[in-house]
C-alpha cells in the first residue's frame, strides 16, 4: 500500500509544478520553479564532484528582482549539504544564474554563477516582486519547499 500511495504522489508531482508555474502572477519565473531548477541543478553538479547526495531540499523567496535560494541536505555518508544564493535568471527545469555557494560539511564545494544548461533555451528573467499586474495589483510574494524522496540506496524517485 505505501509503495502505491507513493507512486501517486509522484504522478501527482508534475501536475502541482506545471499548475505552479503556470499561475505565478506578472509572468516571470516562479520561486517554486526557481527552486525546483536550483535542487535539480545543484544535486547533479554536487553529484559530478563524487559527492552521494541522500537528499537536498531548496526554498525559493523573492526579493525584489531576484529569488534567494537555500537549500539543505545531507550527504551518503551524513554531512550536511547547504546551498545558497540569489537567482536572477531561470530556465525552467534546465538552469539558474545568479551568484550560488555549495557547503558539503564544513568545506565549500564550489561557488559559481550559475548551475544547468541554458544553451539551448532563453532564460527568463525573474519579475521584480512590486511589478504590478494589469489592473495594479502588486504581485505575490511566495516561499515554496521543493522535496525529493529517495530510496535507501540514493537513487531518487522524481526523475
Amino acid at each position: 500500500m505505501g509503495a502505491l500511495r507513493r507512486i501517486w504522489l509522484v504522478g501527482l508531482v508534475p501536475v502541482v509544478v506545471g499548475a505552479a508555474v503556470a499561475c505565478e502572477p506578472g509572468g516571470g519565473v516562479s520561486t517554486m520553479s526557481v527552486a525546483y531548477t536550483t535542487d535539480q541543478a545543484a544535486t547533479a553538479e554536487i553529484g559530478r564532484r563524487d559527492v552521494n547526495v541522500r537528499w537536498l531540499t531548496c526554498t525559493g523567496e523573492r526579493q525584489d528582482d531576484l529569488v534567494s535560494v537555500d537549500c539543505q541536505g545531507e550527504t551518503g555518508d551524513g554531512k550536511d549539504i547547504t546551498v545558497t544564493g540569489k537567482i536572477m535568471r531561470a530556465v525552467d527545469g534546465a538552469c539558474v544564474r545568479g551568484d550560488l555557494t555549495a557547503v558539503v560539511g564544513k568545506k565549500q564545494l564550489f561557488r559559481v554563477s550559475g548551475l544547468g544548461d541554458c544553451k539551448s533555451a532563453t532564460p527568463s528573467p525573474v519579475k521584480p516582486s512590486g511589478s504590478a499586474q494589469p489592473g495594479g495589483r502588486p504581485t505575490v510574494t511566495v516561499t515554496v519547499t521543493v522535496t525529493e524522496t529517495v530510496d535507501a540506496g540514493g537513487a531518487g524517485t522524481g526523475k
